[in-house]
């Protein structure tokens, strides 16, 4: 038996995901084909008539989905198979990361007006849904939400203007993401509202992010790099995808050492992807030495992400940066080798010069920026907290993140230097 979801990219209907005995296919339509406005849904999955089976089209879509802990919660809600990335799909594949939305059959995506649907929340409902979301991922099986983001952590689309934040209905575009307290990570809001306001200070382009709280509560408030506010006040969906679903690797092998993508499989994908190649690359090689120094273990190739737009394709802003190195029951371990490397502490400075080459960088242009950051970051995020702590924004985790930040900078400014 075959079971069928229109895919609609961007308004417009692309094509179809198909489902035959557990097994996924994609095509394109050949309207699509042919339209003016024709480009590819993924990296991985190039226009062609030809459809795409299972290992090709399973990644880009699967990749649309919660991880973990977080997918199994959802496919409870759904009551559907954990495994069934179609019927997960079915469920909560409305409002995506990119512009991607999946509809059953004959439906399409609603006509809204310039102020949308949006069901908005007071302080006591806002509290509510904190403390159902990790009990119910993006409040699966909620009626009129069909709400979907990547990763294992909790998360949920909403809508935030004018003080208010609420929920998306319908085809309703959110403006950010609600990030909630990590119970197992001490201070995770201020941390990674910490390190993302760090790398905007050292004018790498991030993700913009407030920490807000409700009943003393506080969560991250991140703004939608992929949503576009137009003149009419309605928000416009904006295509993208990681790089993970760009280079065609399911989503449960995204660590280099489960063999998901290397470093050097990142920056050739962005030379292949982007033009002119060359400031995206060297924004990559920021966003690794910054990861690095910063101690974010968890920087995964689903942890960058490439934007499609009518002026061409480039590297999104950082995202996901957390400061993972200061809690001792996380691992030491990096998401991905440095030269030859997982520990921070073991690299030297040939390691530096082998990720550098690898990757088709100068090793001295490489190094020349490791060394200018490893100055920089430390009075930066000295600077940072004193503003935090005068905001009533400080947090015990955040002197733990400058503390490491100067050790590691220090580190690889000495081994660099001799």
């Amino acid at each position: 038996m075959s079971r069928i979801l229109e895919v609609w990219l961007l308004g417009q209907s692309v094509g179809q995901l198909v489902q035959v005995d557990g097994r996924l296919s994609f095509s394109y339509s050949p309207h699509w084909l042919q339209s003016p406005s024709v480009q590819p849904l993924s990296h991985s999955l190039p226009l062609r008539s030809e459809s795409f089976d299972d290992k090709a089209t399973r990644p880009f879509f699967a990749g649309l989905l919660p991880e973990g802990d977080k997918r199994k919660l959802v496919a409870m809600a759904l009551q559907v198979s954990r495994q069934n990335d179609f019927a997960l799909l079915n469920g909560i594949g409305g409002e995506c990361a990119g512009a991607v939305t999946l509809l059953e059959p004959g439906q399409q995506p609603e006509v809204l007006p310039s102020e949308q649907y949006v069901r908005w929340l007071d302080d006591g409902e806002l509290v509510a849904i904190l403390d159902e979301l990790p009990h119910r991922p993006m409040l699966a099986g909620k009626d009129g939400l069909r709400l979907s983001l990547a990763g294992a952590q909790d998360k949920l689309p909403v809508v935030f203007a004018n003080g208010r934040i609420g929920l998306p209905m319908q085809n309703t575009p959110s403006s950010h993401i609600l990030k909630p307290a990590i119970s197992a990570v001490e201070g995770s809001v201020f941390n990674e509202g910490f390190c993302l306001a760090l790398a905007m200070r050292l004018k790498l382009p991030a993700a913009r992010a407030s920490i807000r709280r409700v009943a003393d509560r506080p969560y991250l408030l991140v703004d939608r790099y992929d949503r576009q506010r137009q003149p009419d006040g309605s928000l416009q969906r904006l295509h993208q995808e990681d790089f993970c679903q760009a280079l065609g690797v399911a989503p449960e092998y995204k660590y280099q050492n489960e063999g998901g993508p290397d470093l050097t499989q990142c920056f050739e994908l962005l030379r292949k992807a982007t033009r002119p190649s060359a400031p995206q690359v060297l924004r990559l090689l920021d966003y690794v030495i910054f990861n690095a120094q910063i101690g974010n273990h968890d920087a995964h190739a689903k942890n960058f992400s490439l934007s499609y737009a009518p002026g061409g394709s480039r590297l999104t802003p950082l995202y996901d940066a957390l400061s993972t190195a200061i809690y001792p029951n996380l691992t030491d371990k990096m998401a991905m080798k440095i030269g030859s490397k997982y520990t921070f502490t073991e690299i030297q400075s040939r390691h530096w010069e082998q990720f550098a080459k690898a990757a088709g960088l100068s090793p001295a242009q490489a190094k020349k920026r490791i060394l200018a950051l490893a100055q920089q970051l430390p009075t930066h995020a000295k600077a940072l907290h004193v503003q935090f702590a005068a905001e009533g924004l400080d947090h015990a985790v955040l002197a733990s993140i400058v503390e490491l930040i100067e050790r590691r900078c220090l580190l690889a400014g000495n081994r660099l230097a001799g």
